[in-house]
Order: structure tokens, then C-alpha cells, then sequence
């Protein structure tokens, strides 16, 4: 019996294999390029944010409050953060207001951006709302952060550099620097501080192919880490401290954190009364407009729910207010709350910088101790064989004792109780330890010992 012959696949069968097994080969190629690029986005995703929260969260639910007394207040706020008057920010001061009360802050000082050259300080909120501070400032030329001006202020941010400084000291203000790691001039005699961390500053370092990865943590996990991912920007500023402790040598300069959060590192889409969809940052500007029809309509209204002309359909926010305040804080030693108070303290350098996002640092407390005599932050002691120095933070880390600029020794608690034996400028920054890494968490201003 013959054997019947098989018959040859046509033509046509023979190119749909192979282009299927050319697509196949292809997409499996490009995930496996993708999954090498985004590894580490999702390694954090999966593996290194579910431990990091829970560290914070076991951290947070070991609180020890702190009972050694430095004879202060405190107040937890923010410094240079901006507002719908600023060009670059859309945020009315209602909205501001309900993002530091839902972060449980005291003050907000304001560096708004300029409008037609000139500081206006009648036009922002000032005094007491709903129990939280708000103090008039701007953010002007040459890094210039100016706060405590009477409420008829008027600056030009164009002014000479030494001309705007004594405009402000005249004025009875104080004047910080923003932006430290630019070029300043930190010789000028009115100045009286400088931020040594500010988050904008931090991003700048996010460049290239790391821009990249940092993307893919925002794509895969800003839902469900959204703090864990802002966190991944952070860099201990090396270089801005050691010249805030080179400054501090020759002259009181305090350290503030700079919020710098304006709320614009989003869009959002809206349906206009033409029946597009406009496309917005949040800075704000339009980024592009997209005719509908039928089927996308419907298509967004799949995605989003129902929508009207006019209507928000979807907003994605990066930074909102919330949380760019919960990221960090300027913690103020003063009796009361009343802009004087906190404006003489912050002058002085009775402060000290937390990370509040990872855990509360109140009730966070250093100072310089001779018997009854105290001296916290910013102040100053004469030195002798009983003076201690003293500190206490309500979460267990590593203390280490900045010496003029040098770390001179460490201890690992809750508190600290050391005999210094040298005059200069005293320090403390303290750590966490979360996954095995030590974390900067405070930095506290210097207090002085003298002969």
C-alpha cells in the first residue's frame, strides 16, 4: 500500500509562522531588555519597599517619649514653600492649610516667586489660621529667603545684592539662603542662615539613565509606596553640611530644611467645553489638547466614571502639598506660638532639621549642661570640667557628635551624656538603622562652648 505524501504548507502559512515566531522571539526579547532596565524598580517594588515600611512602622510603634527637659517649647513646621502666587504653583492657601494640618504642623514660613519683580508682602496669608502659623516670605535673587518684614513690605528682587540685604536687615527681618549648593555670597553680613537640606536639591543628582529607574519606581510603585518612592531621591548632602560647619567657625549661620513644595510635578486631564481632552501640567501650563470622539469619549468615561464639559477627568500628582510637608521639618525651640517668637528663635538658631516622613522627631531635645545652667542649640556656655552635653530623641538610633565640623564620637540609644573637653561648636546628628543602613534622620543646630 502507498504511503500518502504530505502536503507542502503554502506560501502563505510558511510567512504567518515565521513572522509569528520573528514576533514572538521580538516581544520576548523586549520584555526581558525591559525586565534588565526596570530590575531594580522592581526589586523595590516587590522586595526592598514592603521592607522598608515595615521597618518605618516598627520604628513608629516603638516610640519612648522623651523625659530629660531643655526648658523650651517646640514647634514643627516647614520653610520655603510656595503658592498659587507663585508662577510655577497653582495652590490656593485653603489647600495649604489642609495639607499642614493633616501633617500635624505648627507654622508654614512662605517663600513665594516674585510677581513683576517685586515681594509684596501684603498679599500672602499672615498670623494664626484654624491654630496654624503662617509666616509672609519670598524666594527671590541670589537664593535671598527673607522673613519677619512689616506687612507694607515691598522688595525688587532685581535690587543689588548688598542694597536688597541691608533693605531687610533695616526692616527688622531675617535673611536665609535657598538653594545652598549654588553660588552665594556667604560673606554678606546680613545673613543669618541657610537651608542644609532642601529636596529640590536633592533630585538634582537624578540624572541619565538612574532618571530612568527612578521613573520606573514611580510608575510601578507610587500607588502603593508613594512615600517609600519620594524616598529614594534622598542623598545625606554631604558637601552643603560641611560648609554650613565651615561658615559656623567664623560666624553664627543657622540651618534650616528647605519643603520647597509647590505641588507641580503632575497633570491633568480636562474635558473642555470644545469636547477635548486638554492635557496639563500641574506647574501649570498645557502640555496638549486631543480631539474625542465616540469611541474615546466613551473609552475615558470606561476608565475614569461619568464627566461633563469642563470636568476634571484625571489628576496624577507626584508631589502634592501633603506630602511634600510630611517629608521633612524645621523643628522651632520657642515659648509660643507667634511669628516674633519663632522668627527670634530661628535668628538665633535655636533649631533643629528632622526627617519627620519616616518617624515624628518631637520631643527631640540637645543642649550643653553645668549644673542648673543650660545652653540649647544656638546658644553658647562657657566650658569647664562639668559640662555635659546632653541629648534624647523618642526613637533608639546613633547619635554622633559633630565637633567643628568633625565627627568625634557616637553612641547608640535613645540618649547621649558626654564630657566635651574642647571649646568650638557642638552638634548632633542622629540616625535610624532601617534594612541594615544607617539613615540620617536629625541634624541638630550647633551650640557653643567657649573659654
Amino acid at each position: 500500500m502507498t504511503k500518502p505524501s504530505r502536503r507542502k504548507p503554502s506560501l502563505k502559512r510558511r510567512l504567518f509562522k515565521w513572522a509569528t515566531i520573528f514576533f514572538t522571539v521580538i516581544t520576548l526579547i523586549f520584555v526581558a531588555v525591559l525586565a534588565y532596565v526596570a530590575r531594580g524598580a522592581l526589586y523595590n517594588r516587590y522586595v526592598r519597599f514592603p521592607k522598608e515600611a515595615a521597618a518605618w512602622d516598627t520604628i513608629r510603634a516603638n516610640l519612648k517619649p522623651v523625659t530629660l527637659d531643655d526648658g523650651w517649647g517646640a514647634y514643627r513646621g516647614n520653610c520655603h514653600s510656595h503658592c498659587y502666587i507663585s508662577h510655577d504653583s497653582q495652590v490656593p492657601f485653603e489647600d495649604v492649610l489642609a495639607a499642614l494640618k493633616i501633617a500635624e504642623r505648627d507654622f508654614i514660613f512662605m517663600s513665594d516667586h516674585t510677581v513683576d519683580d517685586i515681594a509684596d508682602y501684603s498679599i500672602q496669608w499672615k498670623g494664626l489660621k484654624d491654630g496654624i502659623l503662617f509666616v509672609r516670605g519670598y524666594e527671590m535673587g541670589y537664593g535671598f529667603m527673607p522673613w519677619g518684614l512689616p506687612d507694607d513690605t515691598r522688595l525688587k528682587k532685581s535690587e543689588d545684592v548688598e542694597v536688597l540685604s541691608r533693605q531687610i536687615e533695616e526692616k527688622g527681618g531675617v535673611l536665609f539662603f535657598a538653594h545652598s549648593e549654588e553660588e552665594r555670597r556667604w560673606d554678606l553680613p546680613g545673613l543669618d542662615g541657610m537651608e542644609i537640606y532642601n529636596l529640590h536639591t536633592d533630585t538634582k543628582d537624578e540624572e541619565g539613565n538612574y532618571l530612568l529607574l527612578i521613573l520606573g519606581d514611580i510608575i510601578l510603585s507610587l500607588d502603593r509606596y508613594p512615600d517609600q518612592v519620594i524616598r529614594v531621591f534622598f542623598d545625606r548632602q554631604t558637601e552643603i553640611l560641611a560648609n554650613w560647619d565651615e561658615l559656623n567657625k567664623t560666624r553664627k549661620i543657622v540651618g534650616i530644611q528647605g519643603t520647597d513644595a509647590h505641588q507641580n510635578n503632575g497633570f491633568v486631564g480636562i474635558y473642555t467645553e470644545a469636547g477635548t481632552l486638554r492635557i496639563d501640567d500641574t506647574s501649570p501650563d498645557t502640555v496638549a489638547e486631543f480631539e474625542l470622539n465616540f469611541f474615546t469619549r466613551n473609552l475615558l468615561r470606561l476608565f475614569f466614571g461619568s464627566f461633563y464639559e469642563g470636568d476634571e477627568v484625571f489628576r496624577f500628582q507626584l508631589d502634592p502639598y501633603e506630602r511634600m510637608v510630611r517629608y521633612s521639618a524645621t523643628h522651632i525651640l520657642a515659648n509660643e506660638l507667634t511669628e516674633e517668637a519663632l522668627i527670634d528663635s530661628l535668628k538665633q538658631g535655636r533649631v533643629f532639621v528632622g526627617f519627620d516622613m519616616i518617624a515624628d522627631c518631637r520631643g527631640f531635645v540637645f543642649f550643653a549642661e553645668d549644673g542648673q545652667n543650660k545652653a540649647v542649640m544656638g546658644e553658647s556656655m562657657v566650658l569647664s570640667d562639668t559640662v555635659r552635653l546632653r541629648a534624647a530623641a523618642p526613637h533608639a538610633g546613633r547619635f554622633t557628635i559633630v565637633h567643628d565640623g568633625k565627627a568625634i564620637q557616637q553612641f547608640t540609644g535613645t540618649e547621649l551624656d558626654w564630657h566635651p573637653s574642647e571649646p568650638g561648636n557642638y552638634r548632633v546628628e542622629v540616625e535610624l538603622l532601617i534594612l541594615d543602613e544607617w539613615v540620617p534622620w536629625i541634624y541638630s543646630n550647633p551650640l557653643k562652648l567657649t573659654r
